[in-house]
C-alpha cells in the first residue's frame, strides 16, 4: 500500500470513528460547540465586568474625594439624556431590550449598547446618582455576546441561548457569584419556568467569566453571617414573616419606578432633560440631608447593616433616591440599591424580629431581590455563595415568601409571564409584566 493510500486509510478510520462518536453519544458536537461559544463569551465579558468594576471603583473612590461634584449630576444627567437621545434610541430600553429579544428574536443588539451603557454608568456613579451595576453587566454582556450570532451562524434558538448566557456571565461576573448569574440568566425572562437547553452554557458562561474577571485580580465585596439559629418553629415563623415584608417592600419598589418612569416621560416632552431635572432633585437632597451614605452603590452601609441594628427608614430613603436617579433616565442597575434596601431593611427588622441582625441583613439583602425580579433560586444560590450554606434555609424560606407576596410585579417590564405564581392568576400566563399592568 502506497503512502498516500496509507494516509488516507488513516484519515478515513478517523472521520469514521468522529462519527460513531457522535452517533452513540449526541451530546458531545453540543457540548463541543457551547463550550467554545462559552469561552469566548467568558472571556470577552470577563474582562468587560472586570473593566467597568475598576472603573466603578475609581468614579466612586474619587466622588468621595472630591463632593463638590455631586453639584453636576445635573449636567452629567442632561450629557447622558442627550447621547441616548441622538444616539442611542435603540438600545435606551436596556435590560428590557435583551429579554425582549430572548422572547422575539429579530435584529442583532447594536454593539454600541455595550460603550453607551458603560459611560453612562460611570457618569451616573462620577456625579452622584443612586444606581447599580447589574444592568451595565447584563446590556454590556448581551450586546457584545450578540455579536456572535452571525459568525457562529446561530438559529434563532440557539441566539436564546447565546443571549441567556451572556446574562449569566455578566451576572456572574460582576458579583461573583457564578452559580446564582447562570441560575439568574436561566430564571430572569420567563418567570416560572426554566429553558433548560441553556443550563449548560449557562453555567459554563458564568463561571468562565468570574473565572476571567478574577484573573484580572478584581475583589468583590464579603459578607459575614456569625450567627444562624438552629432550625426551630420559632425561627422559622420568623422569617415567614420577614418574608413578607421584604415581598412587599419589592412590590412597592417595582410599582413606584414604573409609576415615577412614566410622570417623568408624561411631563417633560424632551428626554434630555428628565436626567438634568431629576440630577437637580437628587443633588439638592443630598445637600438637604447632608450625607452620601444614600448614593451610588452604597455597599460601606449594606456592610454595616451586617454589622448593627441600622434605623429603619434607610431602606426607604435609598430607595427613593434610587427611583428618582433611574427614572429620571440615568445609567446603573436596581440590584446592587436592591441590596442596600434588602439588607438596611432587615437590619431594621432585628428591633421587632428576634433573629440575628446580620441574618435578617443577609435575607433581605438576596428576598428583596428576588421579589423585583421574581428569581427565587437565583437568589437562593447568592445566599449560599455570599453567606455560607449554612443560612440556606433561612434565605430559602424568605426568597420563597418573598416572591410570592411580591406578585407578578417586576423591574424588569418585559418578564413574560411563563406559570402564574398561583391558580388564581393563570388567566396571566404568556402576558408580559407590562401587559399584566395593562
Amino acid at each position: 500500500m502506497s503512502q498516500r493510500n496509507q494516509k488516507k486509510s488513516v484519515t478515513d478510520n478517523r472521520q469514521i470513528n468522529i462519527k460513531f462518536l457522535f452517533k452513540k453519544y449526541p451530546a458531545v458536537p453540543y457540548i463541543i460547540k457551547w463550550l467554545l461559544i462559552s469561552s469566548i463569551i467568558g472571556v470577552c465579558v470577563g474582562s468587560a465586568s472586570a473593566l467597568f468594576l475598576l472603573s466603578l471603583d475609581w468614579a466612586t473612590n474619587f466622588r468621595e474625594t472630591h463632593l463638590w461634584l455631586i453639584a453636576f449630576l445635573p449636567i452629567g444627567g442632561l450629557l447622558i439624556g442627550l447621547l441616548y437621545y441622538y444616539s442611542g434610541k435603540d438600545i435606551e430600553t436596556g435590560n428590557n431590550l435583551l429579554i425582549d429579544t430572548i422572547h422575539n428574536p429579530k435584529q442583532i443588539i447594536p454593539f454600541k449598547m455595550a460603550p453607551f451603557v458603560y459611560t453612562g454608568t460611570i457618569v451616573t456613579h462620577f456625579f452622584g446618582g443612586s444606581a447599580g451595576r447589574e444592568g451595565t453587566a447584563l446590556q454590556m454582556a448581551g450586546a457584545i455576546a450578540d455579536q456572535f450570532t452571525k459568525p457562529f451562524k446561530l438559529n434563532p434558538g440557539e441566539r436564546k441561548i447565546l443571549l441567556i448566557a451572556a446574562i449569566a456571565a455578566g451576572f456572574g461576573s460582576v458579583f461573583g457569584t457564578p452559580l446564582a448569574g447562570a441560575l439568574f440568566g436561566l430564571e430572569v425572562f420567563l418567570i416560572g419556568r426554566i429553558k433548560y437547553d441553556a443550563i449548560f452554557p449557562a453555567f459554563a458562561s458564568a463561571i468562565l467569566a468570574d473565572l476571567v474577571t478574577n484573573l484580572w485580580q478584581v475583589n468583590h465585596t464579603h459578607y459575614h453571617i456569625d450567627s444562624i439559629p438552629k432550625l426551630q418553629a420559632l425561627p422559622i415563623i420568623y422569617s415567614i414573616i420577614a418574608g413578607i415584608a421584604f415581598g412587599l417592600c419589592a412590590a412597592a419598589f417595582s410599582k413606584i419606578i414604573h409609576f415615577v418612569t412614566a410622570q417623568f416621560k408624561s411631563n417633560i416632552a424632551f428626554p434630555p432633560l428628565r436626567p438634568l431635572i431629576g440630577g437637580i432633585i437628587v443633588a439638592g437632597a443630598v445637600w438637604a440631608i447632608g450625607t452620601t451614605k444614600y448614593i451610588g452603590l452604597g455597599i460601606p452601609t449594606i456592610l454595616e447593616s451586617f454589622g448593627h441594628q441600622l434605623p429603619v427608614y434607610d431602606f426607604a430613603i435609598k430607595m427613593a433616591f434610587t427611583i428618582l436617579t433611574l427614572s429620571a433616565g440615568f445609567k446603573g442597575g436596581e440590584v446592587t440599591p436592591l441590596f442596600f434596601i434588602g439588607a438596611t431593611l432587615g437590619s431594621g427588622l432585628s428591633l421587632f424580629i428576634p433573629l440575628p441582625t446580620a441574618l435578617l441583613a443577609g435575607m433581605g439583602f438576596v428576598a428583596v431581590f428576588a421579589g423585583a425580579t421574581n428569581t427565587p433560586l437565583a437568589c437562593l444560590l447568592m445566599a449560599i455563595e455570599l453567606f455560607g450554606a449554612e443560612c440556606g434555609i433561612y434565605a430559602a424560606i424568605a426568597c420563597v415568601v418573598s416572591y410570592l407576596f411580591s406578585g407578578h410585579n417586576s423591574i424588569y417590564t418585559k418578564q413574560v409571564i411563563g406559570e402564574a405564581k398561583h391558580n388564581q392568576f393563570s388567566h396571566q400566563t404568556g402576558k408580559t409584566i407590562h401587559e399584566k399592568e395593562g
